[in-house]
């Protein structure tokens, strides 16, 4: 499965970089899927739990706080005014 890179920053600094498979968040029109090759876009987050799907096949879940997701054409950014610890 191809992947992407992505970077949840917080207040506090980088909480994680690195490829991934896909990114599972709740938008505020709802959840959603990014997966390598999206199409551009931004849109706010609301309170959610964030599922992460690394390429070795295991996934990393936390509770993050309302913020701001980009998709850009090879990299995707959630700015997050707080996370919890990815486990």
């Amino acid at each position: 499965m191809s992947t992407f890179e992505l970077t949840i920053s917080t207040p506090d600094g980088n909480k994680f970089e690195g490829e991934v498979t896909r990114l599972f968040v709740r938008g505020c029109e709802g959840d959603l899927a990014v997966l390598a090759g999206h199409i551009p876009f931004a849109t706010a987050v609301v309170s959610c739990t964030v599922k992460i799907d690394l390429p070795d096949g295991t996934t990393k879940t936390a509770d993050t706080e309302s913020g701001i997701l980009t998709v850009g054409e090879d990299k995707v950014i959630l700015l997050s005014s707080g996370i919890g610890e990815l486990v």
